[in-house]
């Protein structure tokens, strides 16, 4: 018994010299870096818009198909409001607030101007009937009273407003006020436009419900709601989003609509009136809508769950894909959309949960439309010296049984 143990010990020995060596020599593996690649659009170079500043971006992936002016700062009116509505969606979701609270209405909301549902100070009404209030008649004391509610003020609301901003990457992007009544200072961009619309359309979904009523009552049907964008009416697919209007805007729009899984935000500013804005809009859309599709971009069946991870302290490491399940093609080519998965045979532990080790490609007829990163799903340590004893130890301790 003591010269089999002697053996096995001197074999796993061997074994273990034999793998610190390779671990010593073997470079890691080291994945392609994630990207992406845009969509040439088709066309675009006829397409113009009477409007000072515009741009349509694809919903999902947030690719831009046409712009104009898109980063000139401008005043944008009440489609300042979508941020109030993205902040209190938020707020609503972490369980800060709740739809049925009632909304206080102070003196200070109760003075502003121009678009409103006339709040008495002292009024109560509950949040739902604010949102209302604000997405339909894009009521500006509605606004500034839901801003007192969840910030505590309006300016403390505003500053959570820049803060959110500047996390979304709205870096010419500044706001002074809750309802978009124009003040020095107060400026945004159609791209960040498009920012903010799109993180309230991807993540709170609840907003197409209000925006979509196009007539509703408060106060027990004494006050009339009746929307201010009228695409809802006119065009097909529409689902929001929001208008603007001031002297120093001029006549804005941010509208999404959706056909057939492609989801399109269009946002216009500065348009000369009315009629100018939701032409404008609607010219975008249908532009986007005749050019593009929404493609499936399922991962294989046989897309690896798992994968190989050598000198480490355990053999496989899960995988995690951040495909998306549909991608934005040319109109007619969604049949041509392949998915490849990229990975090394191996991996080299160290191997860290949350790290790329390798990447998933969309691709329309040889060209890349997409790359999205594969990540271990979680950590594996490198075999250590003590780590590898300690199972020399165990393992002559079983044998001498």
């Amino acid at each position: 018994m003591k010269k089999r143990a002697v053996t096995l010990f001197l074999c796993l020995a061997l074994a273990l010299l034999t793998l610190l060596r390779a671990y010593a020599e073997t470079p890691p593996a080291t994945p392609e870096t994630a990207g992406g690649a845009g969509i040439t659009p088709a066309g675009v170079e006829t397409l113009d818009v009477p409007c000072a500043a515009a741009i349509l971006i694809d919903e999902d992936s947030g690719t831009v198909l046409y712009e104009k002016n898109a980063d000139e700062q401008r005043p944008v009116a009440s489609i300042t409001k979508i941020m109030t509505l993205l902040l209190t969606f938020e707020a609503l979701e972490a369980g800060k607030i709740a739809l049925n609270d009632i909304v206080p209405v102070s003196e200070h909301a109760y003075s502003m101007g121009g678009s409103q549902i006339w709040l008495e100070p002292g009024e109560q009404m509950t949040l739902d009937d604010m949102l209302k209030a604000i997405c339909v008649s894009s009521a500006n004391d509605a606004a500034v009273a839901v801003a007192e509610y969840v910030g505590g003020s309006e300016p403390a609301f505003v500053q959570q407003m820049n803060a959110r901003a500047a996390q979304l990457g709205m870096t010419a992007t500044h706001f002074e006020n809750a309802c978009g009544l124009d003040q020095e200072g107060h400026l945004s961009t159609a791209r960040d436009v498009a920012a903010m619309s799109r993180e309230v359309l991807l993540h709170h979904t609840e907003v197409r419900d209000y925006c979509s009523i196009w007539t509703d009552t408060l106060r027990g049907g004494a006050t009339q709601l009746v929307n201010t964008n009228k695409l809802l009416r006119s065009y097909q697919g529409i689902t929001g989003l929001k208008t603007g209007t001031t002297s120093g805007a001029g006549v804005c729009i941010a509208a999404s609509a959706e056909r057939n899984g492609l989801r399109l935000i269009a946002v216009v500013l500065g348009a000369a009136s009315g009629k100018e804005r939701f032409a404008a809009a609607t010219a975008l859309l249908d532009y986007g809508f005749a050019n593009y599709e929404s493609a499936a971009a399922a991962l294989p069946p046989d897309a690896p769950q798992t994968l190989a991870v050598t000198h480490g302290t355990a053999a496989m490491v899960p995988l995690q894909y951040e495909t998306p399940q549909r991608c934005l093609v040319p109109k007619g080519q969604g049949g041509a959309l392949s998915v490849t998965v990229q990975l090394p045979e191996t991996l080299e532990a160290p191997v860290q949960a949350g790290a790329q080790v390798g990447t998933v490609l969309l691709q329309n007829g040889g060209q890349t439309v997409g790359q999205y990163a594969v990540r271990a799903g979680g950590d594996v340590e490198a075999l250590r010296m003590g780590y590898c004893f300690g199972l020399l130890a165990r393992s002559l301790a079983l044998a001498s049984v």
